[in-house]
């Protein structure tokens, strides 16, 4: 055992080179030429044993995950805050559901953020999320509103802010942290959506807690080699139709599609499972259902 080791948390990669905090301090690390060897790439989230040299350093081993996201690419995170604008650029329901239904499957719990709420009124969008028994959240960076709803929501850990690009994440960072001074960019009046404003993913402390500012995207595919969701563990992504999934007529082997019998269907048509719902449901099922495992 290395007598010098210590352990800390990556809080920002980029170009080969991982900034561990330990003990109040940022060690510029570089990773041994054995993770390569092993296919292994430390992750912002990771925690780590280090050997540090003056302000340098050597990352040893990489502690075991709890979870990982490829895109962001995050490790050990305790809740993802999804971010969708109540306008300029309006919500995408689709990229939302695909990004609930990541987390769920990576054992990491969604929030669901409103911003810019006083550009629109978003509580059509608030019910969907509500009654699919996420933690939902409406905030104004501009107005200074939500912010302490969304400090209560911070769990020990990775907290990490994502979504689309435009939607406000680093301004919603800026409002609650102030010296952060996080660049921003205007919505373009031509394509309606923001610049990439957040280049990298980087943690910052907030009191017992690390928010993570992640970059933003205009679109997110399931990839057979990449982020995916097996058809099978699919239904499981999505909280609101458990209590139905044992009830259908030919379970276990109901794709909850259009099958006869399928009480999730049922549930849609009688509302209690949010029809925007099973609808990206359907469309990620189309997605995946020809995925084999790797």
């Amino acid at each position: 055992m290395n007598e010098r080791a210590e352990t800390g948390i990556i809080v920002h990669s980029i170009s080969g080179f991982y900034y561990v905090e330990a003990a109040g301090f940022v060690y510029e690390c570089k990773a041994k030429g054995n993770f390569r060897n092993r296919g292994l790439t430390p992750l912002t989230g990771d925690r780590v044993r280090f050997e540090p040299d003056g302000g340098k350093g050597f990352i040893l081993e990489i502690l075991p995950r709890k979870n990982e996201l490829r895109r962001p690419p995050l490790a050990n995170l305790s809740r993802l805050f999804i971010v969708a604008s109540a306008d300029r650029p309006k919500p995408n329901l689709f990229v939302i559901d695909k990004l609930t239904a990541l987390a769920v499957n990576r054992g990491v719990e969604p929030v669901i953020v409103f911003s810019k709420t006083d550009l629109a009124d978003v509580s059509a969008y608030r019910a969907i999320y509500e009654k699919a028994g996420f933690p939902v959240v409406c905030c104004s960076a501009e107005k200074g509103e939500g912010m302490d709803a969304l400090t209560s929501l911070f769990a020990d850990g990775v907290n990490a802010f994502t979504g689309n690009s435009g939607v406000g994440k680093s301004s919603i960072l800026n409002a609650l942290m102030p010296d952060l001074q996080l660049e921003t960019n205007e919505i373009s009046e031509k394509l309606g959506r923001g610049r990439h404003t957040t280049r990298s993913v980087r943690l910052y402390r907030h009191g017992g807690a690390y928010l993570a500012d992640t970059p933003g995207f205009s679109s997110i595919d399931f990839e057979e080699n990449g982020e995916t969701i097996r058809k099978e563990e699919l239904p499981l992504c999505f909280p609101e139709f458990a209590p139905f999934l044992d009830q259908c007529r030919f379970s276990p082997s109901c794709r909850h599609l259009n099958d006869k019998g399928c009480a999730v269907v049922e549930a849609v048509k009688a509302g209690v499972i949010p029809a925007e719902r099973h609808l990206s449901y359907c469309r990620m099922y189309e997605a995946v259902k020809n995925f084999k495992d790797w």
